[in-house]
């Protein structure tokens, strides 16, 4: 991975990337998951492209101000002050083994039962020279997304996707408040709480993963292209 001085590790820059990817794989109509640092990636291309977007799967992502809450308060000063002691803040508090782990158990129901594996190979790669820079990077361009959260508001609003929450509602990063503000501008909206933290898919995936492929069924052609998935969700028809 290129380092600070050779790619410009922003919001923007990664959804153009993201972008050009579709546009090469000739996708013209598709849904998107988004979750964490990917909502913001998903909601930059729905707004840029409408017409192409089937619905939204949105697990633990963030789009409106209800949803930053007190863990952001520390990059909210990095925010306000690119200095060395609110960066060295972040290193400590947000870039070490125990903050890893501590993103996969915490609010879990059963942290016994999440694999060690997660965050050990997260921090492997979070260890890389210069990828801590990154991480920075992408703390401070953060902040770019809250302007642009009243932009994807008035596209849920008046282009109204089919939507599915799928939430870890003991998210500290991403908390329940911020889960149910999307009631507010979407009509055709499923929305489902899960008792777990914010990688949901840990102790929920499969429910999770059965909720979409129904959800799907209903708001996409996903059942004229998989008709086997009529036996779980025959309502879809």
């Amino acid at each position: 991975m290129p380092g600070v001085e050779e790619w410009d590790y922003t919001f923007d820059h990664i959804a153009a990337v993201v972008d050009n990817f579709t546009d090469k794989l000739g996708l013209n109509k598709f849904s998107l998951y988004m979750m964490d640092y990917g909502a913001p990636v998903g909601y930059r291309i729905a707004a840029k492209h409408p017409e192409r977007i089937e619905s939204l799967i949105i697990q633990n992502g963030n789009a409106y101000e209800e949803g930053l809450r007190e863990f952001w308060d520390p990059i909210k000063a990095y925010w306000k002050e690119r200095s060395k002691e609110n960066a060295d803040v972040l290193r400590d508090r947000l870039l070490t083994i125990e903050a890893t782990k501590w993103q996969y158990t915490n609010g879990v129901r059963n942290p016994e039962t999440i694999a060690p594996e997660n965050w050990f190979n997260d921090q492997y790669l979070l260890e890389r020279p210069g990828n801590k820079d990154i991480q920075l990077k992408l703390f401070y361009d953060y902040g770019s997304n809250p302007p642009l959260y009243p932009e994807w508001q008035v596209y849920f609003r008046d282009h109204q996707p089919p939507t599915l929450i799928v939430w870890g509602k003991n998210d500290f990063i991403f908390p329940e408040e911020g889960a149910h503000p999307y009631k507010r501008d979407l009509n055709n909206i499923e929305f489902h709480l899960f008792d777990t933290g914010h990688f949901a898919l840990e102790e929920d995936g499969d429910k999770i993963a059965d909720l979409i492929t129904c959800f799907m069924a209903k708001n996409t052609d996903l059942l004229a292209r998989h008709p086997e998935t009529w036996d779980k969700c025959a309502f879809a028809a």
